[in-house]
């Protein structure tokens, strides 16, 4: 029976509000509170208008924003990641259900509601199970040429509410060209109502504050005043619109009725159908949304030192996505911006975040009403000025300078998803950053190395001035050995040794080895087959413990030619004794 020590630690593995909650004082709440009221200011545009961008009814933005919160506070690790929709799973989100609600066979939210449940059990499976690894296969390049290119779709995805047009499509080519055709019949009121959003979204972004700071205002007034622009923008149009009668005799599309209250229970579909038809899309919602969300977690933590447990963010997150499934909403992640925002107004615990769905909460009873004249042009002018930071086409730049291979995984996903939509583009992602760690992985480096003089330090011929010996050959692996590169050895192996050759003995350096697996012990057999034939000996030098011990476990070593040497120093002393300089043997013998 476990210790009631045990017990406790297993609490905190899996609650770490037990953890911090413990240290919660009075000063922390207050910095928790004034975190929350920024944050809840900058979250309620944001919440109407992601739900916009996922074809949802605004309020399921809302919903999405209020008990996902409490869940992360709970199982969350982070000190300041702010959870909540997010422009990208947005937009992946309207990818994965537009297509099935568009055959009639289940509604659109339900649909969105069934995704965020199959994405938090997806997520707590990895978390449980501790897969949070898993992640890792999408490389940064990629992830970083999707996101941009995703930001140029959602950009683009906006502009028919900012003209007042219908558009539709999921690539870059199909919504250009709808747009196109549908230009004629702009809306000139609605442009002009998202033109000026826009142009004074982006001005509040970056002169704002500098503005207020100037004036006298303390930094963290000045502060929460510039996150309030947008909603300083919902409020003035929303006004103007209802005092000028805009959507009547203007045509301006408004949000229309929003349903005043606490978000509903829901449940999940039940549909095998619907779940199969889900499925990819919400395995790739869950891999992008928690990449993203640990990444930004990852750098604010460092920031105070602090550290977080990436397979409990994944129970975190999934957590996080259960509950908006029950309460109405769809799929959640940890947002950039609003962790940003969160870090800098002074967040301490999770706790920030269970008071800004309190804040969230207080608008879904309150706040509501007063939306019903909102223009639709002003959450996409919100979407727009806050998606575009996303897009960083610098990547490709430093990914052409650094690795031609890095660069063409970038601008191939960049371009799939630009050129067929959110899903193939991220699908191409996963497949491409798998696809470069087994091409890099399958050719390692492998250096030919000699003695560097007068000391005891190996390295490659090719680079440096080195000592070797023709009977000798000293070959470095700098890779793990395993099955996609176990034959690659061999080749090099033995196409070094072909031909009329002095070799008598060869070492394999091992010092960057640190797994040799069952293909890759057999191609080693192999190798000291061969080489036994053509009277040359085998031999390791610089081999790891854990590999060592899987090759004690195998006949490998009772079959070796030669021998395993502790370093490869002692391998060129033994195997060269006529070529070793004086003074470093005198050097060797007295240590």
């Amino acid at each position: 029976m476990p210790q009631p020590s045990q017990l406790a630690k297993a609490a905190r593995r899996y609650l770490p509000i037990l953890d911090w909650g413990r240290s919660y004082d009075r000063d922390t709440l207050t910095n928790d509170l004034v975190a929350a009221v920024i944050v809840t200011i900058m979250l309620i545009p944001q919440s109407l208008a992601y739900a916009l961008l996922a074809g949802l009814p605004p309020e399921m933005g809302l919903y999405a924003s209020i008990l996902p919160l409490v869940a992360y506070a709970i199982f969350g690790t982070s000190r300041a990641l702010a959870v909540g929709p997010v422009a990208v799973v947005s937009l992946m989100t309207a990818a994965a259900v537009g297509s099935i609600a568009e055959q009639g066979s289940i509604g659109y939210a339900t649909a969105a509601i069934t995704l965020a449940f199959m994405s938090g059990a997806f997520l707590l499976l990895l978390g449980i199970f501790r897969l949070g690894f898993l992640a890792n296969f999408l490389s940064h390049p990629v992830i970083a040429g999707f996101i941009t290119a995703s930001g140029l779709l959602i950009a683009t995805s906006q502009l028919k509410h900012l003209f007042g047009i219908s558009a539709d499509g999921h690539s870059l080519i199909g919504l250009v060209v709808s747009l196109v055709e549908n230009l004629g019949s702009t809306n000139v009121l609605t442009l002009i109502i998202g033109a000026s959003s826009v142009a004074f979204l982006f001005w509040v972004r970056k002169g704002l504050k500098p503005l207020l700071l100037k004036r006298g205002l303390s930094p963290r007034m000045a502060d929460v005043l510039a996150k309030a622009g947008p909603v300083a923008a919902v409020a003035f149009w929303t006004l103007a619109t209802w005092a000028l009668g805009l959507s009547g005799w203007g045509g301006v599309a408004i949000v229309g009725s929003v349903p005043q209250g606490i978000p509903p229970f829901t449940l999940p579909s039940a549909d095998p159908e619907l779940w199969s038809q889900l499925a990819l899309a919400a395995v790739l919602i869950s891999i992008i949304g928690f990449v993203e969300s640990v990444s930004v977690a990852k750098t604010l933590a460092a920031k105070r030192r602090q550290r977080i447990t990436p397979d409990q963010e994944l129970i975190g997150l999934g957590a996080s996505n259960i509950a908006a499934a029950v309460s109405g909403g769809y799929p959640v992640t940890g947002g950039f911006a609003r962790s940003v925002v969160n870090f800098d107004a002074g967040a301490e615990t999770p706790a920030a975040g269970a008071f800004t769905a309190v804040g969230i909460l207080l608008a879904a009873l309150i706040l509501t009403p007063l939306l019903y004249f909102l223009p639709k042009a002003v959450l996409a002018a919100t979407i727009v000025v806050a998606v575009l930071s996303l897009v960083d086409f610098s990547i490709l730049k430093r990914a052409w300078s650094y690795s031609r291979v890095d660069f063409a995984a970038v601008a191939a996903t960049i371009l799939l998803t630009l050129g067929f939509g959110v899903e193939i583009g991220v699908s191409a992602g996963v497949a491409l950053s798998i696809g470069l760690f087994l091409y890099k992985t399958s050719r390692p480096h492998v250096a030919e190395v000699g003695l560097v003089p007068e000391t005891q330090h190996f390295r490659n011929i090719k680079r440096h001035k080195v000592d070797t010996d023709p009977s000798l050959l000293t070959i470095r692996i700098d890779e793990s050995l395993y099955f996609a590169n176990a034959a690659f050895l061999q080749d090099i192996i033995l196409a070094r040794v072909a031909g009329e050759q002095p070799i008598r003995n060869i070492v394999l350096m091992c010092s960057a080895v640190n797994e040799i697996d069952l293909s890759a012990l057999e191609s080693l057999e192999e190798i000291n087959k061969r080489l036994q034939e053509m009277g040359i000996a085998l031999h390791l030098s610089e081999v790891k413990g854990p590999v060592m011990d899987r090759l004690k476990r195998s006949h490998f070593l009772d079959e070796l030619s030669g021998e395993v040497f502790l370093s490869q120093y002692d391998a060129y002393r033994k195997l060269t004794p006529g070529l070793m300089p004086p003074a470093v043997d005198r050097a060797a013998a007295a240590e």
